[in-house]
């Protein structure tokens, strides 16, 4: 998916155009957690703000704890009852987010071809494929906006050496909707084992395994269980895997050597499970070339341990924004500078601890401690598990906060 944001000489004025591929398989996407600053500027966005805490649940609650894979007995390591996160889905966001905007910025079904950067530097020119038909069209720009994702073949133009770095383990996962059955066995026995569902972010770490699970609106469960394995190969420009039946029935007879029976049967009846490989890349030195920005996990791949890559987008955008606004048209390159330099400080940190929690989750080895045991661990240990360390964790950028 790839965004651009130009005052176009072909689209009108202030127009912004967005190319979306559609042509590889998509799951039913979960859910994204957006922490105080980020649901403060999504509300920012919208029309009606009280729209996004209509459609999202609270995570007031962060919550780590250890279950003994022979017994399936858990207890608790540590609980942050003031995270302050919502819960949301990515459809009933991208709905909301839609919704707030001119009905005509949108180019949906377009493929991206190629870009060029004029001999000028004033302008960049697009070529894109109209799926529905397979006509090509030209659309020139002041700007091109990258938000094509952590494989993003715009950062690749620029930096062709680049290689994301496998995190030693993949996630499978799947969102249940038990909407007509909120009095099934299933769903009474989940509320029994983890009687904070609706407010809550669970992490239950098993041995070398972790489980993540939390509650989405409308009567659906959201989980993932991170597994250490040889990096897959993956086919196409998707980091998402679809499984066989085979594939499936393997992971739920795993299941049952790691967990509670209650986790085990709301996996057992999740339609269309799957696989996410999980990957990052080392922090960028540079996130714009004359006038092509990255933002988003085209700019800051990262592994999913501390919420920050829906996090990370929100506050991208509403910076770049802001000091698009600050600067002007005329004054692009500063603008984008500045962008840079607020964002990369930020976001290359929060990638780096990520990485280091998802090694602690997983049991894998770190330079400066031993693995994490969760049967013995200290309290300054259990601390470390908390969402909140990640730095910058409620940090509001200074352009946010003031103007130039």
């Amino acid at each position: 998916m790839l965004r651009t944001c130009p005052d176009s000489r072909r689209l009108g004025s202030c127009a912004a155009g967005e190319i979306l591929c559609s042509s590889h398989w998509q799951p039913d996407w979960c859910g994204p957690r957006p922490g105080p600053s980020s649901c403060s500027i999504i509300k920012s966005w919208l029309q009606v703000p009280v729209a996004l805490q209509n459609a999202t649940l609270p995570l007031s609650i962060d919550q780590n704890q250890a279950t003994d894979g022979e017994t399936k007995v858990s207890r608790t390591l540590t609980r942050d009852e003031n995270f302050n996160f919502r819960a949301a889905h990515w459809g009933d966001l991208h709905a909301l987010l839609h919704a707030a905007l001119p009905s005509d910025v949108f180019l949906w079904g377009h493929l991206l071809l190629s870009f060029s950067v004029a001999d000028d530097k004033s302008l960049v020119i697009v070529k894109a494929k109209v799926l529905q038909g397979g006509e090509i069209l030209e659309i020139v720009a002041d700007l091109l906006v990258a938000a094509d994702g952590c494989l993003s073949s715009i950062r690749q133009s620029f930096l062709p050496d680049l290689r994301l770095r496998y995190a030693g383990y993949c996630a499978w996962r799947g969102v249940l909707d038990f909407s007509g059955n909120e009095d099934s066995g299933t769903i009474l026995g989940i509320r029994r084992a983890f009687p904070d569902l609706g407010k809550c972010l669970y992490f239950d770490l098993g041995s070398q395994t972790h489980f993540v699970l939390y509650e989405l609106p409308n009567k659906r469960m959201n989980w993932l269980w991170y597994i250490n394995q040889p990096e897959s190969i993956l086919k196409g420009r998707s980091v998402t895997m679809k499984v066989s039946d085979e594939m499936i029935k393997a992971m739920h007879n795993e299941a049952e050597k790691f967990w509670a029976p209650e986790l085990c049967r709301l996996m057992k009846e999740t339609k269309d499970p799957f696989v996410n490989v999980i990957y990052d890349c080392e922090p960028l030195e540079k996130i714009f070339w004359n006038n092509v920005v990255l933002v988003g996990d085209a700019a800051h791949p990262t592994t999913p341990h501390c919420a920050r890559s829906t996090n990370m987008s929100v506050l991208d955008a509403a910076v770049l924004g802001k000091c698009l606004e600050n600067w002007g048209l005329e004054n692009l390159h500063l603008a984008l500078s500045e962008y840079q330099s607020t964002r990369l400080p930020v976001v290359a940190k929060q990638v780096l601890h990520a990485r280091r929690l998802g090694r602690i989750k997983q049991g894998l080895v770190l330079h400066d401690r031993e693995p994490f045991d969760r049967k013995n661990s200290s309290p300054e240990d259990c601390h470390e598990l908390q969402q909140r360390n990640v730095p910058f964790f409620a940090d509001v950028p200074l352009v946010l906060r003031q103007g130039r």
